[in-house]
């Protein structure tokens, strides 16, 4: 077995069945490739390097054989290889990325040059239709010269696909190999998130004490952006609307920043066409349940050896959330327990969903915060619990997969509280005291 083959679908299997065509330029970000090459062998695609004359100086073809598992193509024979790849007939690639792509060859392909392999099998994706990705990389002033940026508004114009590069230290640099895999995944992807709209609202809150102290939940955040970056992958158009955090956001995803409850629901009321398309919303935000009167400067903390707060109920999101965004949009809601069994989880998360009138709740227990695997139950109207273990990122995976397959099914409006007026609802309570004594 090649050496390829181990990695094969080590990430996910969305490229599985999936043949890509890497056309490599000659831009020393060319040492790249191989990485980017295995990337994409890790979410389960077929990978063919293509080499203009000026690339095989920085990479070698031994290289891209190693990586790839195929032969490279690096000048065009009598086997037509620009045709055989990319012309009509069922074993025809489903996408051409070239990375790095330089000034030179963004603009021949723009112009129609066909002077190398790469810029031949670019010349025959774009009259077939394949599908282009272009990684571009160059030094800045190149990249801000008129004549290359109007190449690129033509590519574009045409449907090719522009993945970002990153400046830095006067270069227009090639995106990682994660962002170009991420680029890559988006544009092929297929199944029923593909085009849909979503949001996930997660992240912790934060309830200010004074001006540098504050209450929160314990939360990392890093489901909310295991399921932003998931539901990317699969073609989605996605927003992380993002509280507290201790985990990166990958370059892709877009955030939208709030602090507190409050900061959260005035985002809800400045953006509200946001919400109103939204295919599907998740919320695996850890909200506070009860906030406070902030107060000016920083309570001192000499002299005193008890420090006195006045908690009052915070509002609740979700049904706000659900009135907002009614059937047949999807409103996903999460509830963390402590201490539950399986059984006990599984009936807090129904009585959510019954309470609030949501599509779908996802139910874990405390125990896995902080951890890189946990155990979870997506509860529907119907059915049985479902439960998913492994790492985040592939629980977040696996819950997109899940719920969906349900997103095409019609959607009724369910009779629940949640369109009862608030005040019915949702009655103040008397404020709550806590006391915290100082060592």
């Amino acid at each position: 077995m090649h050496p390829s083959r181990a990695i094969h679908g080590r990430r996910s299997l969305l490229l599985s069945g999936r043949r890509i065509i890497l056309g490599i330029s000659g831009s020393i970000a060319a040492v790249e490739t191989v990485r980017i090459v295995r990337e994409l062998i890790r979410h389960g695609a077929d990978v063919r390097a293509v080499l203009s004359p000026e690339a095989t100086r920085i990479v070698s073809e031994e290289a891209l054989a190693f990586a790839t598992g195929h032969p490279p193509v690096v000048r065009l024979t009598g086997d037509v290889e620009h045709v055989t790849l990319l012309g009509p007939g069922e074993d025809r690639a489903d996408l051409l990325l070239i990375a790095p792509a330089t000034a030179n060859t963004i603009s021949k392909i723009a112009h129609g040059i066909d002077d190398t392999a790469v810029t031949s099998c670019a010349s025959v994706a774009l009259g077939g239709g394949v599908p282009i990705l272009l990684a571009p990389a160059m030094h800045a002033h190149m990249g801000q010269n008129p004549a290359v940026r109007e190449n690129l508004e033509r590519l574009v114009s045409w449907g090719v696909g522009i993945i970002r590069s990153e400046a830095s230290e006067g270069e227009e640099k090639l995106a990682s190999p994660e962002e170009v895999a991420a680029a890559v995944l988006h544009r092929l992807a297929r199944g029923p998130w593909k085009g849909r709209k979503v949001v996930v609202i997660g992240g912790a809150s934060r309830e200010s004490i004074d001006d540098v102290r504050s209450i929160t939940n314990e939360s990392s955040g890093e489901t909310a952006v295991q399921l932003a970056t998931q539901a990317h992958y699969r073609g989605a158009d996605v927003e992380l609307w993002a509280g507290a955090l201790q985990v990166p956001v990958p370059s892709f995803v877009p955030v939208h920043s709030w602090r507190s409850v409050a900061d959260l629901r005035a985002r809800l009321d400045a953006d509200p066409a946001t919400l109103a398309n939204a295919d599907a919303v998740l919320v695996p935000a850890a909200l506070s349940d009860y906030t406070l009167e902030r107060r000016a400067g920083k309570l001192p903390s000499r002299g005193s050896t008890t420090l006195q707060l006045e908690l009052t109920p915070a509002p609740k999101v979700l049904p706000e959330l659900r009135r907002r965004i009614p059937p047949p949009h999807r409103l996903i809601g999460f509830k963390l327990e402590s201490g539950l069994e399986s059984r006990a989880l599984e009936a807090s998360a129904r009585h959510l969903l019954q309470d609030v009138g949501l599509d779908w709740v996802v139910a874990n227990d405390a125990k896995v915060l902080a951890r890189t695997e946990t155990r979870l139950a997506l509860v529907g109207p119907t059915g049985p619990a479902q439960w998913f273990s492994g790492s985040k990122g592939e629980v977040a995976g696996r819950l997109l997969d899940a719920i969906g397959s349900l997103l095409t099914q019609p959607k009724r409006r369910p009779r629940n509280r949640a369109s009862a007026p608030s005040g019915a609802r949702h009655r103040p309570t008397a404020p709550r005291r806590v006391r915290r004594r100082r060592a």
